[in-house]
């Protein structure tokens, strides 16, 4: 079992949330003020996912999402495969010390047409919620 910061889907009511087995749900958890978050299209759906991305120093804000303990087998088998193909594992520093693995964005997408910077949202889930208001 590995503890996993989910921001996207794969968060409770979100489209990828089956995917992690019935992982136990360790609790909301914030990053260190350390990361921009974007909106990432894909196959020509905008806001398709999140992404996190490591800032240049001074730049980064604090992001939420969840924190899971999920099994490693469901992590390779489930989770990952249903990635896009912009996001990698690696490891996020939490706002309470601690570190966990995360999806964030490559860095060869960085430059990707249609990635829009959310970070002042906060989260995803703020960032759609706005975005619903204003249909």
């Amino acid at each position: 079992m590995v503890h996993m910061f989910l921001n996207g889907g794969g968060m409770k009511g979100g489209n990828l949330h089956h995917l992690i087995g019935g992982a136990p749900f360790l609790g909301p958890a914030t990053t260190l003020p350390i990361y921009r978050l974007h909106s990432v299209p894909l196959d020509g759906v905008a806001d398709d996912h999140p992404a996190l991305q490591a800032a240049p120093p001074g730049t980064g804000a604090a992001i939420t999402g969840e924190l899971y303990d999920i099994d490693l087998l469901v992590l390779r088998t489930s989770l990952l495969p249903a990635e896009p193909p912009d996001l990698e594992l690696g490891i996020v520093g939490l706002a309470d010390g601690a570190e966990a693995l995360g999806m964030r964005l490559r860095d060869d997408c960085a430059g990707l047409p249609g990635l829009t910077d959310i970070t002042a949202h906060g989260s995803w889930r703020a960032y759609k919620a706005t975005k619903a208001e204003s249909r």
